[in-house]
């Protein structure tokens, strides 16, 4: 069974940082992409941030949040982190980590629809 469980949200004042987790499990974690993405009350989902399989040496960033947001990932913990610093009221949403299989280490994909497996969430609030 899989499961991606994502950990680290909170409410932070603007300026502040927050650093997410997702721990993944029942899969072979370093065959997978991973992927960030949010949801905003009212909104669709959206992509953040993504890196490719095995060194994760691809990464991909929204325009939104490129500059501010790191991605990373570290297989030996089966886990992926999301950096988010200079963070600002809009960051507000949900967000969700995925795991996309994939035969090769190219570009990661910023499309929700394709990834395999996603995690339930964890709320980020950011205050003005």
């Amino acid at each position: 069974q899989v499961q991606l469980i994502e950990s680290g949200g909170g409410l932070v004042q603007a300026g502040g940082s927050l650093r997410l987790s997702c721990v993944a499990s029942g899969v072979t974690f370093s065959d997978y992409a991973m992927g960030w993405f949010r949801q905003a009350p009212g909104k669709e989902r959206e992509f953040v941030a993504a890196l490719s399989r095995r060194s994760g040496g691809y990464t991909v960033y929204a325009d939104s949040v490129r500059g501010r947001f790191s991605i990373s990932r570290d297989n030996a913990k089966n886990t992926v982190f999301l950096q988010m610093n200079g963070l600002i009221p809009e960051d507000t949403a949900v967000y969700y980590c995925a795991a996309d299989s994939v035969a090769f280490s190219s570009r990661p994909h910023e499309d929700w629809a394709e990834y395999d497996y996603w995690g339930q969430g964890t709320q980020v609030t950011v205050s003005s």
